[in-house]
């Protein structure tokens, strides 16, 4: 029969505990200081403001394309457009030319 010192015996006691505290500790250090953390909410925060006014942006920028191939549509085109597109293909248009728009009736 061999017989452990007590030593050997509070160590093996101990050693589930210790490993759990271990594995909380080191899952605690990321929740917080982690790349995905606590203290990283307000980087991500500042993320998502930017590509939130990026999205606006090109949102605006779609819109204005949008509208754009809107009035190039061959069932219903807009006669200023084609004739500024047309004037612009050709080098006709000067630069310090403006095209005023009519209003249709």
């Amino acid at each position: 029969m061999s017989r452990h010192s007590p030593v050997q015996s509070a160590l093996r006691s101990a050693s589930l505990p210790a490993i759990a505290l271990i594995a909380m500790a080191f899952f605690g250090y990321y929740a917080i200081l982690g790349p995905n953390g606590v203290l990283a909410l307000g980087e991500f925060k500042r993320q998502v403001a930017a590509r939130t006014s990026e999205y606006q942006t090109l949102d605006k920028q779609r819109a204005e394309l949008q509208n754009r191939v809107n009035l190039l549509d061959p069932k219903k085109i807009d006669r200023d457009l084609a004739d500024e597109l047309a004037r612009k293909q050709l080098n006709v248009a000067r630069p310090d030319e403006v095209i005023v728009p009519l209003k249709k009736d």
